[in-house]
């Protein structure tokens, strides 16, 4: 294990915490455009919510997710924590990495709600269960970012087997 100077640690963590946090905070929002697509009245409304929701999940959530992802890694393996030598850290990174293969696997039906609506073409009932989609997994993707936070900040204690053989 190379271990970073503390400057370089403390950049290295800075940058991780602000990915980190960007990304759930771009979740939340997410989440407010897909409510707002679901709940509001006017058609330009609605439109505007999916159009912006596309945007916003290639221009910010997607970097922000494979941002946190690299920097998590790099602020492991470089630090004493390491990767895989406390539950904690495994368990975030387990979650990290589902979050982000979801995301990446869900960026398709946001697409396509999105081109849908800059097209003017009709949001017909046959997409009402990919509008609730959306809906549910901008919650699931919340929990799981908090989950993730909750982990990072309590560390609970724990080893793996590996870190008990590198003990």
């Amino acid at each position: 294990m190379v271990l970073m100077p503390p400057r370089v640690r403390k950049l290295a963590l800075t940058l991780h915490v602000t990915t980190s946090v960007g990304w759930l905070g771009a979740v939340a929002a997410f989440l407010a455009l897909a409510v707002t697509g679901l709940t509001a009245d006017g058609d330009a409304t609605v439109r505007g919510a999916y159009v912006a929701a596309e945007v916003i999940t290639w221009a910010v959530i997607v970097p922000l997710a494979l941002a946190s992802l690299v920097t998590g890694v790099v602020q492991s393996v470089a630090t004493p924590w390491g990767l895989l030598r406390h539950y904690w850290v495994a368990v975030k990174l387990v979650l990290t990495l589902l979050a982000t293969g979801l995301l990446l696997l869900h960026t398709q039906p946001i697409g396509h709600l999105g081109a849908v609506a800059a097209a003017g073409a009709p949001l017909t009932a046959d997409l009402d269960g990919m509008r609730s989609q959306l809906l549910f997994d901008a919650v699931a993707a919340l929990l799981v970012l908090l989950g993730a936070t909750v982990l990072a900040v309590v560390k609970p204690r724990g080893l793996t087997r590996f870190g008990r053989r590198r003990a």
